[in-house]
């Protein structure tokens, strides 16, 4: 069984305990308070909904993935938003660092 995003149960499990801040800026996420700049939200590192596993799956703050969007990591690491935030490749989540490097691809089975 997946989630609305099409992301199976096990790997929403994973994500969940692996992410407990944002993968981008950093900020702890929290479940008490209504403001959405502490809210998780699910992303894919590569914007490729086929990709659905924990190499290419994320959470991070509403606040970063609105303003990703569906730029390219590399090139949304260059925005002003990176910038006036100090998100830089140094910065990042190990994930996102690996998906860097390695991009997750689809398997041609």
């Amino acid at each position: 069984m997946a989630n609305r995003w099409g992301i199976p149960k096990h790997i929403e499990e994973f994500v969940k305990k692996r992410d407990t801040k944002c993968v981008y800026c950093r900020i702890v996420f929290t479940t008490e308070n209504n403001s959405r700049k502490n809210k998780p939200s699910w992303e894919h590192i590569v914007n490729d909904i086929r990709l659905n596993g924990t190499d290419n799956i994320a959470l991070c703050c509403m606040s970063c993935n609105a303003s990703k969007g569906s730029k390219l990591i590399e090139d949304w690491l260059e925005s002003d938003y990176c910038k006036k935030k100090e998100i830089t490749v140094d910065s990042i989540d190990e994930v996102v660092k690996k998906a860097l490097k390695n991009p997750p691809k689809l398997n041609n089975k």
